[in-house]
């Protein structure tokens, strides 16, 4: 085997291997040991038609694909280790020749592009202090007390807006009902805007047992293409009334939706939790400004191949997402009147932007040697064997066969890159 590496344009490498006579032939063999089992012919046992008969009925040819397979899959992965290339896309894989006498292709494929890392220390970045204010808090309180209400029935009076009613409806355009426009006991709070503009407005006013007309037009933005912008007209018949009735904001009320005796225990407890949460959500953002800093001080140029597989990703993370709430991403695209390349065009300095700040703390770890050690590893997973009450060799010996010793390495690997960065960087928060 013989090979050549040639540098392209914008981290692009080309891949020349020549494999020989001698060598190809014996990986058509190994082609033809793989797939035999897969021929029958009369006169042969399954499996135990000899090379030479197949290949004069069918053609040496019809395993020239898998020997091609088996040539480039036992170089391949050996060059790229001894060249010290890294590909970063699918490569592309052209045949200039594949017959008796030898195989002879061209890869090309591209690599993270070499670049040198700007300045990393004695930056600033500006925050802001953790402060969470006593409306905040009451806010959380509303919150709790707007979930430990229940909702009780009203019977002497007409809908209002805030009450929950049970009704059944049956709607119709031009008079003709459509899918979808029908239900019995639907429950719905009226101010919601669950419904159509303009629906649950009219059923203001509405008593129990009451018949009546609402009349709609949807919106010419609706999803439903055959009901865009039409006039409908949806009978309406109220079965219940109920009203949400909330507890009041007292001591009983903090031992009902906590552990604490007394509101005051309860709202320091809130405070304390917010406090908390924004002081993550703070320092995630004053790591996310370091890194941008970073990236805005390093000159990387991306082959387009990269970012092409950048925003597949991101396409096949938001169709799984969608997948969670039973959409389909071409039923997506219709609804919002798009199209997949659009939505990647929109992406794309996202894209770049991901790319590069991930390029930046590859470069950042490898200079200042910021990987793991078994004995950090091994710290972390007694701590998690000791919350788990498990013995800690067949802990570790069960983290190593899934996922989780890597996820706990990169984790620690991370967590050290940014006390690095804080390290040997100014936080001025104000």
């Amino acid at each position: 085997m013989e090979y050549s590496v040639q540098q392209l344009a914008k981290s692009k490498i080309e891949l020349a291997v020549s494999i020989d006579k001698e060598e190809w032939a014996a990986a058509i063999q190994e082609a033809y040991n793989k797939n035999k089992h897969k021929y029958k012919i009369e006169g042969f046992r399954p499996g135990k038609v000899p090379f030479n008969v197949l290949a004069k009925r069918y053609g040496v040819e019809i395993f020239y694909d898998d020997a091609l397979d088996v040539a480039l899959n036992k170089h391949y992965v050996e060059i790229l280790d001894k060249e010290q290339l890294d590909p970063v896309a699918k490569p592309e894989l052209d045949v200039k020749v594949m017959d008796e006498d030898g195989l002879k292709v061209v890869i090309t494929f591209a690599v993270a592009p070499k670049f040198r890392l700007g300045q990393y220390k004695d930056l600033t970045v500006e925050s802001k202090a953790v402060v969470v204010t006593d409306e905040e808090v009451d806010k959380e309180v509303e919150a709790a007390r707007e979930r430990a209400g229940r909702l009780v029935d009203v019977t002497d009076r007409a809908v209002e807006k805030g009450d929950t009613i049970t009704l059944d409806y049956s709607g119709a355009v031009d008079g003709k009902k459509f899918e979808g426009g029908t239900a019995e006991k639907q429950m719905l709070v009226i101010g919601s805007g669950m419904f159509i503009p303009g629906f649950e407005d009219q059923l203001i006013g509405a008593t129990i047992g009451q018949t009546l007309d609402v009349k709609v037009k949807f919106p010419d933005e609706y999803h439903a293409e055959e009901l865009k912008g039409k006039d409908a007209v949806f009978t309406c018949t109220v079965h219940e009334i109920k009203v949400k009735e909330l507890p009041a904001i007292d001591d009983e009320f903090a031992k009902d939706v906590s552990e604490f005796d007394t509101l005051a225990e309860y709202k320091a407890d809130l405070k304390g939790k917010l406090e908390e949460r924004a002081s993550k959500e703070i320092e995630y953002k004053e790591e996310t400004d370091l890194i941008d800093k970073i990236v805005a001080a390093t000159e990387i140029d991306l082959p387009d191949e990269m970012i092409d597989d950048e925003l597949n990703r991101m396409m096949e993370e938001l169709e799984m997402r969608m997948s969670y709430s039973g959409l389909k991403m071409e039923d997506y695209l219709k609804y919002a009147g798009t199209t997949l390349d659009a939505i990647k065009a929109e992406r794309r300095e996202e894209a770049v932007r991901s790319l590069k700040s991930r390029l930046v703390i590859e470069e950042i770890i490898k200079t200042e040697k910021l990987y793991a050690t078994m004995d950090e590893v091994d710290a972390e997973l007694k701590k998690m064997a000791e919350d788990a009450g498990k013995d800690f060799e067949e802990y570790k010996k069960d983290a190593a066969k899934g996922q989780q010793m890597l996820s706990l390495m990169n984790k620690i690997t991370i967590d050290k890159l940014f006390a690095f960065l804080r390290a040997n960087n100014k936080i001025d928060r104000k």
